[in-house]
């Protein structure tokens, strides 16, 4: 087995050297055939100059490429085709790998049996959640890419975070790449996430089958600025409009009012009435998030029956 680890950049050669020292000191048996892509999404910082130390200093291991066209999507198509493993793993420019975390993340990926896999994403560790954050639910940190789904090994039944995964490279060419509508982008005004849960999805609605891996586990770096309620609540709105782009307007909603699904505004009508009656500091703005949830929802709805692009139908 060859395994390629691809990480799309931008702008971030401060942090790239921390996570790119954390994944040369990757332990996996001598057998096994590995490299580090880095796709370099057309910064104008020294992204190269910072990959080229890897390069001289573990000669074969580190390779450099340049995708001119803004989008993670496309450097992430990029990457997959300039791979030359048979297993791709995946994570983000910002985290921090464990020792074990691409052993482990790839070890299922053998044979035929598993098409991708996902392993845990925490917080950097130093990070403490303050007491208005939601916790209940597997996706409460989720706007700080925060993938837990608990110590014991699983089938997924929804995909794993782009921040750490890998897929057998064979998928792609079974299924086709990200789509090129979806993820971050600068200068953008468009919803930015989505990209990997697409894809994921797309495999999980083919019959493929993933695998969570908690022993494969980075770190995500946390911002102060992220770690606040505008934050959270942008974010929200941001992948409910991603979602909706995504997977488009739901087909078993029958009643619509220009043409955004009726169903929406009585959920929002039922969720901004919970949220003013709850006292408790973090149910309460868990409430709110449901209704900045609910926004964006309604937001793309209209957006894409105005352009006429919501006839893609949801899962």
């Amino acid at each position: 087995m060859k395994i390629t680890v691809i990480v799309c950049t931008f702008n971030r050669c401060q942090m790239l050297p921390a996570m790119l020292d954390s994944v040369a000191a990757s332990k996996l048996p001598p057998s096994v055939d590995w490299e580090v892509l880095v796709v370099d999404n057309n910064s104008s910082d020294q992204t190269q100059g910072a990959v080229e130390r890897f390069r001289r200093q573990y000669p074969g291991r580190f390779r450099y490429v340049f995708e001119p066209k803004p989008g993670k999507t496309y450097a992430l198509n990029t990457g997959i085709h300039e791979a030359g493993g048979d297993v791709l793993a995946f994570i983000d420019d910002d985290v921090i790998v464990e020792p074990t975390w691409l052993r482990n993340l790839t070890l299922s990926l053998n044979d035929g049996e598993w098409g991708g896999s996902g392993g845990r994403t925490l917080p950097e560790q130093s990070f403490s959640p303050p007491p208005w954050l939601p916790r209940e639910g597997h996706y409460g940190l989720a706007p700080l890419a925060v993938f837990d789904l608990g110590s014991d090994p699983c089938e997924l039944t929804e995909p794993p975070f782009g921040n750490n995964m890998a897929f057998r490279k064979a998928m792609f060419e079974k299924h086709g790449g990200f789509r090129l509508d979806l993820g971050p982008r600068a200068g953008s005004r468009d919803p930015q996430k989505s990209e990997d849960s697409e894809f994921g999805h797309r495999l999980l609605d083919a019959g493929e089958r993933l695998r969570y891996e908690p022993s494969a586990v980075v770190y995500h770096a946390v911002p102060p600025g992220r770690v606040m309620k505008k934050y959270f609540l942008g974010w929200w709105f941001d992948k409910a409009r991603a979602d909706i782009r995504a997977f488009g307007i739901p087909r078993d909603a029958k009643w619509r009012v220009g043409g955004i699904p009726l169903s929406l505004f009585r959920r929002l009508a039922v969720w901004s009435l919970r949220w003013m009656a709850t006292v408790q500091s973090s149910r309460r703005f868990s409430c709110k998030i449901k209704v900045w949830v609910l926004g964006g929802e309604i937001f793309e709805c209209y957006r894409l029956s105005r352009n006429k692009m919501g006839v893609v139908t949801a899962r």
